[in-house]
């Protein structure tokens, strides 16, 4: 379940998850009418089906918004953090997420020994 806390110039969603030490936070900065925004909060809210995510959604019009664009010096929108740190900006590579939150939460199965 996606539970939406607006704020202003900032969105965030979370997904219901028993233990909040394990969740990924996204942070998504957005601009007024960018279709490659609208396709990251799609690609976000199917791969929040399937692992835990907090999504942060920021204005890049707001000062957090300016603030973020000009120290990760993304050149087009939006900026997409993965739990702080730089991941993209521009068209969300959808699989490149899907991957490194599989790596993250997908525990490595067990190899017997021979």
């Amino acid at each position: 379940m996606l539970v939406a806390r607006p704020r202003r110039g900032v969105t965030t969603i979370t997904t219901q998850h028993d233990q909040p030490d394990d969740i990924a936070c996204v942070t998504i900065v957005v601009a007024p009418a960018c279709h490659l925004c609208a396709h990251a909060h799609e690609a976000l809210a199917e791969l929040a089906a399937s692992y835990p995510l907090v999504v942060a959604t920021v204005d890049i019009r707001t000062a957090m918004g300016m603030f973020l664009v000009q120290k990760y010096r993304a050149s087009m929108s939006p900026l997409v953090l993965l739990d702080g740190e730089f991941f993209s900006h521009g068209r969300l590579p959808r699989r490149k997420l899907a991957k490194r939150l599989q790596q993250r939460f997908d525990k490595p199965t067990a190899t017997k020994a021979v």
